[in-house]
């Protein structure tokens, strides 16, 4: 799990520092099934903030940004054997959100 914190600092906070962010103020959540985890936090002020995890079954509140995808997945994210796109378009990884939300996160990926 300490593996995957880290993958999704990283990303996030990549997401966070794009241009395209700019005043973006949105909860997110990433489920990690094959750990039955769910790490929330919230992207605001070009960062990522609030970063914890919390066992699938206790998570009720929904994100304004969700993803899923497999730990393995997310680690393969970060050290570039897997690019984002592809990744999506074939279904390991799901992104949903509301439709303003997915146009801007469209300039952001």
């Amino acid at each position: 799990m300490e593996q995957c914190m880290t993958a999704l600092k990283r990303i996030l906070g990549d997401l966070a520092a794009s241009p395209a962010a700019a005043g973006l103020d949105r909860s997110l959540s990433c489920t990690l099934p094959d750990l039955d985890q769910v790490v929330r936090g919230r992207l605001a002020r070009g960062s990522v903030h609030e970063l914890r995890a919390e066992p699938v079954d206790q998570s009720l509140e929904k994100a304004d940004i969700r993803l899923t995808m497999t730990s393995d997945d997310l680690l393969s994210l970060t050290d570039g054997r897997l690019s984002f796109a592809p990744a999506w378009a074939s279904g390991k990884v799901k992104l949903e959100a509301g439709l303003r939300d997915m146009l801007r996160l469209r300039k952001m990926l």
